[in-house]
């Protein structure tokens, strides 16, 4: 006769085998599904179609959607939406992505402190959102464990452009320091207000300069939103009064508002102008550096960037692990490295 005892462990046993059979029998269908599938919807919404470096990141997203489609004999449907620098229009499209049963949304945050009703959606249906370009608030990103992050830091640009004009100026100072002050005036052009990136790269920049034992005086300071247009504008108002008369240097936080302050330059026909640099590394920010328009630039990798985006979407969509050259930190972002561009290397990037 089985004792009480016994008759305990007996049940105890078979639910244990009864949970791991369960357990191998949904493994199964899993990977029976991953197995099965051969197609993945990819729904992208930007902040901005007209930011020169998001277009050029979603020419190489697309470019790599179809190189893995190729690669992994699989469909990818890849539909990309521009917000226009509309907050409410972006949760509109990550909504029509969801009911339209997209498997991974990829978001280019229009603000990027109002990401919780696209979180809230995607946490309802249960839809991976792949943020990339224009970080999230960190807490925001924990809220789940299917948000992520691809881009790279901001603080590195900053500090790298900062070395860019340090180097410059260690060999031609003379030169830079047209009043002979033995100060370098300059002016900035931010991106938008409050915006991560450009409170960083700002603050970056000129710490950069400062600790390399050279003196700064800001004669001005003016944001111009990432454009080339309202760029061009603002060094336009600086060069007809007497703030142009003093610039030694314009600092802009990305490669567009450079390009801008260089247009108004060109337009007033001023011969000996202020040097100039960059961020992005984007075609036209490159070629500048190439001609000796900027003296630099910070090469933002939007190619490495579209293969993570596009390397983590296929991951999450089928299961499979990411490619060894990826690393996933901490479970959630995929960061690319920043690269100083000056002339001596500009050609390397050129393609």
């Amino acid at each position: 006769m089985i004792s009480k005892k016994n008759a305990l462990i007996f049940v105890m046993v078979l639910i244990v085998i009864s949970i791991v059979s369960l357990n191998l029998v949904y493994d199964k269908a899993d990977k029976s599904k991953n197995a099965t599938k051969t197609s993945v919807k990819i729904g992208v919404t930007i902040y901005n179609q007209y930011d020169t470096f998001i277009s050029s990141l979603v020419n190489y997203l697309t470019e790599y959607a179809k190189y893995k489609e190729r690669d992994e004999g699989i469909t990818i449907t890849l539909d990309i939406s521009n917000a226009g620098g509309n907050q409410l229009t972006q949760n509109y499209q990550v909504e029509n992505y969801i009911r339209e049963g997209y498997d991974i949304i990829c978001i280019n945050l229009v603000d990027r402190t109002d990401a919780s009703v696209a979180i809230d959606m995607a946490i309802n249906a249960d839809i991976p959102i792949i943020f990339f370009n224009r970080e999230l608030v960190e807490k925001d990103l924990q809220r789940w464990n299917k948000l992520f992050y691809v881009g790279a830091v901001a603080l590195e640009s900053g500090i790298m452009q900062g070395q860019i004009v340090v180097d410059y100026c260690e060999k031609n100072f003379d030169k830079v320091d047209k009043n002979k002050d033995g100060i370098l005036q300059y002016v900035i052009l931010e991106g938008e207000p409050g915006h991560q990136d450009a409170l960083i790269r700002t603050e970056c920049v000129i710490n950069t300069i400062i600790e390399s034992g050279i003196a700064v005086e800001k004669v001005g300071d003016e944001i111009a939103n990432w454009t080339r247009a309202q760029a061009e504008t603002k060094m336009s108002q600086w060069l007809k009064n007497d703030v142009g008369k003093e610039i030694e240097i314009v600092i802009a936080n990305n490669d567009d508002m450079a390009l801008g302050a260089i247009d108004a330059i060109k337009k007033e026909e001023i011969v000996d102008y202020p040097i100039v640099v960059g961020i992005d590394g984007t075609k036209v920010g490159l070629e500048a550096v190439k001609n000796g328009d900027m003296i630099g630039t910070v090469y933002n990798d939007a190619k490495g960037q579209a293969e993570g985006i596009v390397e983590l979407a296929y991951s999450l969509a089928f299961g499979e692990p990411l490619p060894e050259n990826i690393e996933l930190i901490d479970g959630k972002y995929i960061r690319k490295p920043h690269i100083i561009i000056t002339p001596d290397n500009v050609e390397q990037y050129m393609d």
